[in-house]
């Protein structure tokens, strides 16, 4: 599978100017997988809290048995069921395996076999089940290493300090998706969680949509190829890493999670990829201010496997007086400093709505229809309308809905930090009408 990386940016710094922005487009293409089947480990974790009884519960089984069935030979997995503690239901206890096994014919069967035993009772400690995920997953070093987690209810059993101090113990160790069935759990508890974990949060609305989701999330492991991509970033001496950010597919801040690798340069991890991926990642970096005319590399950005560079861009620092040089807009460092804005203000919308504080919605969720229409985010735009009434899009001019279904604003939280895409080219122009 080989990697690129492409630099988008304005070099050109008017003088006295220090900050340097550049959006670095990497892209990875087909290729022969670099992971087999054996080198993926999967664990399915699923609530069976007494929250998801009855239609919940019987939807969970089926899902589960269902992605089980379609899991390639080789790759290993285990399913755990978790409500106020964390259980390893297959592989059983107490038959010698203490951990993931290769899937096959046999172990396929006696798991979803095993599922259609699964039952809800009792209450709900996310830390227990992400605790024993990491336990089962942390033998495996140099797999692809992926948990995907369904709960339907908030973390009401443990203290939050509990939940932040088992996440920190899995960061490094697995990936892990989040999903939310119903509108009784926590869209920001949820999205802690697989932020932390390089993964996705959504909303699954109805209890019979987890087949789909479940069967999703596994094409998406399977088809992950390479277990631990990095972005090496080196500045130098004096400049300063403001923000790394994931800003496509989706917007993911990696700035916390940078390890140092010598005084100047730092690593960010992207997870694991696929073949035929491409993702986008804004980084601003201050510089030392530089004279008219002088040019200095602001950062060069490294894409790392293991300990092999694979590919390099540089980004770069230009200081003039030309003002039409200074002035330029770079499209794509524009666009998704729009897009970033966009997810906040939804989000901070949402909370003002929350709260009551309807003046504040009523701005912040305005400037999310403006930015969302301005970028060509029509899906954002389709849903901010479940929640105010658009009077003028361009403008921002919205009224705050008083009366909003739950599903509808969780579905609008969680899709908030999905980007669109910068076009590259110009929409062409529809032909002239043609004259008498």
């Amino acid at each position: 599978m080989k990697f690129s990386a492409t630099v988008f940016q304005n070099e050109y710094l008017p003088q006295g100017a220090s900050d340097v922005n550049a959006v670095v487009t990497v892209a990875s293409e087909g290729g022969p997988p670099a992971a087999t089947s054996a080198d993926k480990v999967v664990v399915l974790v699923v609530d069976t809290s007494t929250s998801m009884a009855n239609a919940k519960i019987r939807a969970a089984r089926k899902a589960a048995a269902t992605a089980i069935s379609l899991l390639p030979d080789g790759t290993s997995f285990a399913l755990v069921a978790g409500n106020h503690e964390a259980r390893l239901v297959y592989p059983p206890p107490g038959h010698g395996i203490h951990g993931p096994v290769p899937a096959d014919d046999v172990t396929r069967r006696d798991a979803i076999e095993t599922v259609r035993g699964l039952d809800a009772e009792g209450g709900t400690a996310i830390s227990t089940w992400l605790d024993l995920t990491r336990s089962l997953l942390a033998p495996f070093p140099n797999a692809i290493r992926m948990a995907y987690l369904v709960t339907d209810g908030n973390n009401e059993g443990e203290r939050p300090e509990l939940l932040d101090q088992a996440i920190a113990r899995a960061v490094g160790v697995f990936q892990c998706d989040t999903r939310g069935v119903g509108e009784q759990w926590h869209v920001a508890e949820l999205r802690k969680i697989s932020s932390a974990l390089l993964g996705e949060v959504d909303l699954i609305k109805r209890p019979e949509d987890m087949d789909e989701d479940f069967q999703a999330f596994l094409a998406r492991a399977v088809g992950k190829s390479v277990a631990d991509v990095r972005l090496r970033i080196w500045s130098p001496k004096g400049s300063t890493v403001k923000f790394v950010r994931q800003v496509a597919p989706s917007i993911e801040d990696l700035t916390g999670r940078a390890t140092d690798v010598n005084d100047l340069t730092r690593d960010y991890p992207t997870g694991a990829w696929g073949g035929d991926e491409s993702r986008d990642y804004h980084v601003a970096v201050s510089v030392p201010v530089g004279a008219v005319g002088d040019e200095r590399l602001a950062a060069r950005v490294s894409l790392m496997v293991g300990d092999e560079q694979i590919s390099q861009a540089l980004v770069r620092a230009v200081w003039t007086d030309d003002e039409s040089l200074s002035t330029r807009i770079n499209p794509q460092v524009a666009h998704y400093t729009g897009q970033a804005e966009l997810a906040e203000a939804i989000q901070e919308g949402l909370e003002a709505r929350k709260q009551g504080d309807l003046g504040t919605a009523t701005i912040k969720l305005g400037r999310a229809v403006q930015l969302a229409a301005a970028s060509g985010h029509d899906g954002t735009v389709k849903l901010l309308r479940k929640v105010v009434d658009i009077e003028d899009a361009a403008t921002g001019t919205v009224r705050v809905k008083r009366d909003v279904a739950a599903l509808d604003e969780m579905e609008l939280d969680t899709r908030s930090t999905r980007t669109v895409r910068v076009s590259k080219t110009p929409k062409p122009k529809p032909p002239a009408k043609a004259g008498p």
